[in-house]
């Protein structure tokens, strides 16, 4: 078979192929046009779902009238030169091929003026046909029509969805644009009705804000390691949604999918965000252009970095460190709206713990003390228990220990007053947290006590099990469980970690294993928090018990010692308000 030279035109819609997928990404590529162009407001129009009309209008720079035609052919761009330019992009485009394989499939009309000239270029391409060019009367800037997109296509066009689903597409990039550019004003109107319009702000801040509104309380992150400059706003996490749809990452203000950053993102979040899902909100990575390699996808979606390992671990304690700071405080209000309380956190070495061996000159009721729950004690000089004195409490300048303890509420919620409104604590929410930073620490010193059996206990257990148990049995020593095989079928515990010796062995080790096995077959790691607060949450206070005073107080001293103090470890919120105000309201004041 003798090999031939194919047609331009058909070059073209080769290419349109895998630059145009349907009218979002006609949107899309036409967006980012406008914004390499120095547009400062872009206003997008479609008709029919953008099938039949999609009209881009902004305020640019405009094209002269031989920029105008030589733009439609291929590889014709103003954004590189030269090899060397290829390794630092810092524009959207830089291939040339947007405009002629979106005028391949289409009726293309270009309407253009630079600023400084009194004449507009308007440039017509049916289908991919020979341009045809024309003086007009227009204004600064560029407008681009694209109609009867496909109409030469027909096996393409019967492939797009129905016109509400095109249009939601459609609104997705208008609506990532509005994110990545907040300087940029962004209107959509559909079929003649106005749709949505982001109006230029002077941060990203600002932008999330007015893009996500009441509907998100977001906090912010953010942190420099090297040269790699991360900022994010992420939801609470029980505000968290399966999968990454609700989580916008921006690489130098391009708006891509990387599934290590977006891994990056919920490891951040340590083990208060379930496994599988992510926060709803938007991450920002600056870092030097020759760092990461644009020209990897087609549609540019997609980025290769020189150092993704470093990428990870910016984007992963940025979100860590500010969180944890913080206090990840985010949660629904009892008035039903959302509300932040935000704080810094000191950082201290002295773990706290809701629970502890009961030891002599601690505070408690002799019932709780035959259960082997004790409160907190002074011992080494830490506070971990009993009452405390005025001057610790009265002088503390955090959060928590700022609220006054009030009752104990159905055997599960602490009331306390603060100085803007009445707080509501989850007692076991609270104590599991703080149990949790008790046993992280430990681990992670290495310093985590165990306590040895009098009677090894014989645990029953599964293939599976008892296969993931020989695998990581290891793991599951460093955290404290002494457990080795002792039967075709079953496994002897001969040690638990101190602070849960009281705790049914089988219970314990069940529940490791299952975070094990969570760990095994999702698709990051992670396992070791999980473990633990699987760990906390047995050794801490539960709905039901009893609280005095003094642990109340000492309670809410230790929770500003904790990071992500806000939540438990496996994301429920620790605390909600009621605002005096509300309250006032509620009552007819």
């Amino acid at each position: 078979m003798k090999i031939k030279r194919l047609p331009d035109a058909l070059i073209n819609q080769i290419a349109a192929g895998e630059v145009v997928e349907r009218p979002a990404s006609v949107a899309k590529e036409l967006v980012e046009n406008a914004i390499d162009a120095g547009a400062t407001r872009i206003d997008v129009a479609i008709e029919g779902g953008g099938i039949a009309l999609l009209r881009i209008v902004d305020d640019g720079s405009g094209m002269t009238r031989e920029d105008a035609e030589i733009a439609f052919e291929r590889h014709a761009t103003s954004k590189i030169e030269s090899f060397d330019d290829l390794t630092r992009i810092g524009s959207f485009g830089f291939r040339g091929e947007a405009l002629p394989s979106i005028a391949s499939v289409s009726q293309l009309t270009l309407t253009t003026r630079p600023k400084e000239s009194e004449e507009g270029t308007q440039v017509t391409v049916n289908g991919g046909a020979a341009p045809l060019l024309e003086p007009i009367g227009a204004r600064p800037g560029t407008t681009v029509e694209v109609r009867e997109l496909f109409f030469n296509v027909p096996a393409r066009r019967k492939f797009l969805k129905s016109v509400p689903t095109e249009v939601g597409h459609l609104q997705e990039v208008i609506f990532t644009a509005a994110l990545g550019r907040p300087e940029l004003t962004l209107t959509f109107t559909k079929d003649g009705r106005p749709v949505a319009e982001y109006l230029r702000v002077t941060s990203r801040a600002q932008r999330a804000e007015s893009v996500w509104g009441v509907k998100e309380k977001l906090s912010r992150c953010a942190g420099t390691r090297g040269k790699i400059e991360v900022e994010a706003f992420l939801s609470a996490p029980e505000r968290a949604r399966a999968g990454t749809g609700h989580l916008y990452l921006f690489v130098n203000g391009r708006s891509v999918r990387d599934r290590a950053a977006l891994r990056a993102v919920a490891q951040g979040y340590g083990s208060v965000l379930e496994p599988g899902k992510f926060p709803v909100g938007v991450v920002y990575v600056d870092l030097p252009k020759e760092e990461v390699d644009v020209n990897v996808h087609p549609q540019k979606a997609e980025v290769r970095f020189a150092d993704p390992r470093s990428v990870f671990d910016a984007v992963m304690y940025s979100i860590r460190d500010s969180l944890g700071r913080a206090g990840g405080a985010i949660d629904r209000g009892l008035s039903g709206a959302s509300i932040s309380v935000g704080y810094p956190l000191p950082q201290v070495g002295n773990p706290f713990a809701a629970r502890t061996e009961a030891t002599s000159g601690s505070h408690s009721s002799p019932q709780r003390a035959a259960e082997g729950v004790v409160p907190f004690e002074i011992r080494d000089g830490a506070w971990v228990g009993g009452a405390p004195s005025a001057d610790l409490f009265g002088t503390e300048n955090g959060f928590y220990a700022g609220l006054r303890f009030l009752a104990q509420l159905r055997g599960m919620f602490l009331l306390c007053e603060g100085k803007d409104g009445l707080y509501v604590l989850d007692q076991h929410a609270a104590a599991e947290r703080v149990t949790f930073d008790r046993l992280r620490r430990a681990f992670q010193s290495s310093k985590l006590a165990t306590q040895r059996l009098l009677v090894p206990e014989i645990v029953e257990l599964s293939s599976r099990e008892l296969a993931l148990l020989d695998e990581r049995e290891e793991e599951i020593a460093a955290l404290g469980i002494e457990a080795k095989r002792s039967g075709p079928g079953s496994a002897s515990v001969t040690a638990l970690p101190k602070i849960l010796s009281k705790k049914p062995g089988e219970t314990l080790l069940r529940d490791v294993l299952a975070e094990l096995w969570r760990e095994a077959v999702r698709p990051f790691g992670g396992a070791q928090d999980l473990v633990l607060a699987t760990m906390a949450c047995h050794g801490s206070i539960r709905a039901g018990d009893a609280v005095s005073s003094e642990e109340a107080f000492a309670l809410l001293a230790a929770l500003d010692k904790v990071d992500f103090a806000g939540h438990c470890p496996h994301g429920r919120p620790v605390i909600t308000r009621m605002s005096y105000g509300e309250l006032e309201r509620r009552v007819g004041r």
